[in-house]
């Protein structure tokens, strides 16, 4: 067995594979499939300070290797996360991580406020960089001004490890990595979703309520390479790879192109054991090729 773990600035991993967030509901939804605990890390669903009731109907769009969503941070607050999912999660043995969002930089600061306050929660993922929310979300993510102002005030109160997700809607993401890396930034994920949208022929009428959503799965995956190796050359801290991961193959790929761990997010949907395929994959990979520990593969791209 090789040594598969890893560490996000701060942040111990068992080992480089976790799951993104809004694909993977609390980790406890996918109990029953798998032993959750083998994960490196678990993003929960994305929350906010006050309840948001996410956008109106239809918010989902299959398309071709890949998927639309437009749901809009659809949660119940950050006051019933502690209050009732907490409880439920602070005991799995592995990092469960919350994925923050705001639509103003105070609602960003007072989620974050109280994610801080669980004391089983090691880290957040400030989510400045969601296509699906009127207000905040991608606004943010898309220039350095806007990221730097968030995580600023963000850092100011959130003394764990600090993940900012990135928006790949934008034209050098790592302007950006580097505006938040400046900024106080433990570690960056990136992509989150691209701006896409699907239209009904027949109906002649967009198939999402919003008109546009995030798109995701294997089709974003080399966009998603291509800017985490850019951003690999750009900043020192450590960066999540995600975007389109279907099997162990395409984590490996991340890693080699500067990747310290990596998030599945889509293909959870298919598979929901894609995860615990993915360590075992992985490790099959190093023995292979005679790396002792997976450290040995982030940013080992030949050119």
């Amino acid at each position: 067995m090789a040594e598969l773990n890893v560490n996000i600035g701060n942040l111990p991993l068992k080992n480089p594979v976790m799951t993104a967030s809004g694909t993977f509901g609390y980790g406890i939804e996918y109990a029953d499939f798998m032993d959750i605990s083998r994960l490196g890390g678990i993003f929960v669903k994305g929350t906010t300070i006050q309840p948001r009731e996410g956008n109106s109907y239809p918010r989902m769009a299959e398309t071709p290797s890949g998927m639309l969503n437009a749901v809009g941070l659809q949660n119940k607050g950050a006051d019933y996360f502690a209050e009732h999912i907490y409880p439920q999660i602070k005991d799995i043995d592995t990092n469960m991580i919350v994925n923050v969002s705001g639509s103003s930089v105070e609602t960003y600061v007072a989620c974050a406020e109280r994610i801080a306050e669980l004391e089983k929660i090691p880290a957040i993922e400030l989510n400045i960089s969601c296509p699906n929310v009127k207000q905040g979300g991608m606004a943010f993510g898309v220039t350095c001004a806007g990221a730097s102002e968030v995580v600023r005030a963000v850092r100011k109160v959130y003394p764990k490890t600090l993940i900012v997700k990135l928006s790949p809607n934008v034209t050098d993401i790592t302007e950006i990595a580097r505006a938040v890396e400046g900024e106080g930034a433990d570690a960056v994920s990136l992509i989150n979703t691209m701006l896409g949208m699907a239209i009904d022929a027949e109906k002649r009428r967009p198939i999402l309520s919003t008109i546009t959503g995030g798109l995701s799965g294997p089709c974003v995956k080399p966009v998603a390479l291509r800017m985490v190796w850019q951003t690999s050359k750009a900043v020192k801290i450590p960066i999540i790879g995600l975007g389109g991961i279907s099997n162990w193959k395409d984590a490996v790929e991340f890693m080699l192109a500067g990747a310290t761990a990596i998030q599945i997010g889509t293909y959870n949907f298919v598979d929901p054991t894609v995860s615990i395929k993915v360590i075992d994959g992985i490790n099959g990979y190093c023995e292979r090729h005679g790396f002792k520990s997976v450290r040995e593969i982030i940013g080992a791209l030949e050119s």
